[in-house]
C-alpha cells in the first residue's frame, strides 16, 4: 500500500476520546489520522458538553437578573431573544471545534471528515466523505465511536414533538411545557435550563430520587431547588403510553400496579441512556467481544483482535468526556511503549444545573452497602462568607472518609462552582492524602474553596465556622 495510506495509528471517532489518542499520537512521533463523520469535536464538542454548558451560563445569568435586587439593582423588562441563546451556544462549539482543527495541525494529525469502517486488522475503509473507499494501512487502530441518545420503543426523535438532546440543541422556539423523561445529568441539565426561560417542566424518573447515582443528600438538595423553582417532579414513576399528536404529547405515569395518571405538554425529551455508535463500523470479518453492545477491552484497552483498541464511551460506563480522553491517552502510551496504561480507578463527576453537583469516589449508600466504617464531615455554604456575599447560599460539601486511616473515600458537593470546587478532592484522593492534610491546607478567604477545608475538619468536630 503507497506510503500516505499506512499510518501508526487510525483513530475512529473525533470526540474527546478521538482527538486526544490522535494528537497523543502526534506527540509521541507517530504518524496518525482521525476519522470523525461530523466536525473534528464529535458529539460532546459540537452537540453534548460545550454548547449546553453555554447554554447553562445562559439560564444561570437570566435567573440572577430576575433577582437583580438583591445585589441593589434593578432590572427591568427583561427580555430573551431564545434564538440568540441557542445560536450563541453553535457559536462556542464552533470555535472550539476550530480550535482542535489546529491541534491536529499543530501535531500533524491528519483529519479525514467521513466514516471508516473496519474491513480487515490492520485495515480501515473510508466509507462516506469525500475520501469515500479510500483504504488506510493501519499498525494499530482506535476505535472511538462514541455513544448516541437511547429512544424508547416505538418512538422516534422527530426534533418538533419528541427530542433527545440532539434536537433540544437546534431549538430556535421555546416550548410551553416539556416532558422531561429521565432525571440522570442531561434531563436535569435541560430541565434546569428550559425551566429558566419560563418553560414549564415535569421531570420524570423511574427511580425514586433524581440524580440517582449522587449521594442522596445531593439528589434531596437538588429536589429541594428544583421544586422552589417551579419544575415538577415525578419520581419512583415509569413512563407508559406515549401519544405523540400534532399537538403535543400525552404520557401515563405508572406507580406501582393501579396508580396511574397522565401528563401533557408541547414535547417530550428523552433522555433514559445511551447505546454504543458501533452501526457500520465493522465488517462481518471482524467479531469484537461486546458488552450489553459496548466494545469489550483488556488492562490495554485492546479487544479481543490484536492490534485494535478501544476508549470513551464506546467501551461502556462511566459515559464522561474526562474519562474518555484519559482512557485514549492511557491506551496510545501503552501502544507506543510510553510506560504501563492504567484504567480508570477514580473520576469526578458533574450536573451543571444551578446549583451544580460535583461528587467523587464512594456515596455514603455505597458506603454502608460495603459495610465500610466511615466518618462523614459535612459544610453548608450557607455558613460561607463568600457563598452568601454572592447570593449562593444553597449547598454544602460532604466528605466521606474512613474511620481507621482518615484516607477519603468519597466527596459530594451541591452548590456554587461545585464542579470547579471538586478537583481538591480528585487530587488528594489520587495522593492517598487523609482529612488531617485538607483541613491543614490554608485555603483562602473569603472563598467558596474554604468549605472544603472546613467539611475535612468537620469530620472530627474541628470546624471552626459551625
Amino acid at each position: 500500500m503507497a506510503e500516505e495510506n499506512s499510518y501508526d495509528l487510525v483513530v475512529i471517532g473525533g470526540g474527546p476520546a478521538g482527538y486526544a489518542a490522535a494528537i497523543r499520537a502526534g506527540q509521541l512521533g507517530q504518524r496518525a489520522v482521525c476519522i470523525e463523520a461530523d466536525r473534528p469535536g464529535g458529539t460532546c464538542l459540537n452537540w453534548g458538553c460545550i454548547p449546553t454548558k453555554a447554554l447553562l451560563k445562559s439560564a444561570e445569568l437570566y435567573q440572577e437578573m430576575q433577582h437583580s435586587e438583591t445585589y441593589g439593582f434593578r432590572c427591568e423588562k427583561i427580555t430573551v431573544d431564545f434564538a440568540k441563546v441557542m445560536l450563541r451556544s453553535r457559536g462556542v462549539a464552533d470555535q472550539m471545534s476550530k480550535g482542535i482543527s489546529f491541534l491536529f495541525r499543530k501535531n500533524k494529525v491528519e483529519h479525514i471528515a467521513g466514516k471508516g469502517r473496519v474491513a480487515v486488522p490492520g485495515l480501515v475503509e473510508i466509507t462516506s466523505g469525500e475520501s469515500k473507499g479510500r483504504l488506510l494501512s493501519a499498525k494499530n487502530i482506535l476505535l472511538a465511536t462514541g455513544c448516541r441518545a437511547k429512544m424508547l420503543p416505538g418512538l422516534k426523535a422527530d426534533g418538533v414533538r419528541v427530542l433527545t438532546s440532539f434536537e433540544a440543541l437546534q431549538l430556535q422556539k421555546l416550548p410551553a411545557s416539556i416532558i422531561i423523561l429521565g432525571a440522570g445529568a442531561i434531563g436535569v441539565e435541560f430541565a434546569y435550563f428550559l425551566n429558566a426561560f419560563g418553560c414549564q417542566v415535569t421531570l420524570v424518573e423511574m427511580m425514586p430520587r433524581v440524580l440517582p447515582i449522587e449521594d442522596d443528600d445531593a439528589s434531596a438538595a437538588v429536589e429541594r431547588a428544583f421544586k422552589k423553582q417551579g419544575i415538577t417532579l415525578r419520581t419512583g414513576v415509569k413512563a407508559d403510553n406515549i401519544q405523540v399528536s400534532s399537538s403535543g404529547v400525552k404520557v401515563d405515569l405508572v406507580a406501582g400496579e393501579n396508580a396511574r395518571d397522565t401528563v401533557s405538554a408541547e414535547c417530550l425529551l428523552v433522555a433514559v441512556g445511551v447505546a454504543a455508535n458501533t452501526d457500520g463500523l465493522l465488517s462481518p470479518k471482524i467479531n469484537l467481544a461486546t458488552d450489553r453492545g459496548f466494545i469489550t477491552v483488556d488492562e490495554r484497552y485492546q479487544t479481543n483482535i490484536k492490534g485494535i483498541y478501544g476508549a470513551g464511551d464506546v467501551i461502556g460506563p462511566p459515559w464522561l468526556a474526562h474519562v474518555a480522553t484519559y482512557e485514549a491517552v492511557q491506551a496510545v502510551n501503552g501502544m507506543f511503549g510510553h510506560g504501563t496504561p492504567k484504567r480508570v480507578e477514580r473520576f469526578p463527576g458533574c450536573t451543571y444545573c444551578q446549583p451544580q453537583v460535583a461528587s467523587i469516589g464512594l456515596t455514603e449508600r455505597a458506603c454502608k452497602e460495603k459495610g465500610l466504617a466511615y466518618t462523614l464531615g459535612k459544610f453548608p455554604f450557607s455558613a460561607s462568607g463568600k457563598a452568601v456575599a454572592v447570593n449562593h447560599p444553597e449547598g454544602f460539601v460532604k466528605i466521606i472518609t474512613a474511620t481507621d486511616t482518615g484516607e477519603i473515600l468519597g466527596a459530594h458537593i451541591v452548590g456554587a462552582d461545585a464542579t470547579e470546587l471538586i478537583a481538591e478532592f480528585g487530587l488528594a484522593m489520587q495522593l492517598e492524602a487523609t482529612w488531617e492534610e485538607i483541613h491543614a491546607t490554608i485555603h483562602a478567604h473569603p472563598t467558596l474553596s474554604e468549605a472544603v477545608g472546613e467539611a475535612a475538619a468537620a469530620t472530627h468536630g474541628e470546624a471552626i465556622h459551625i
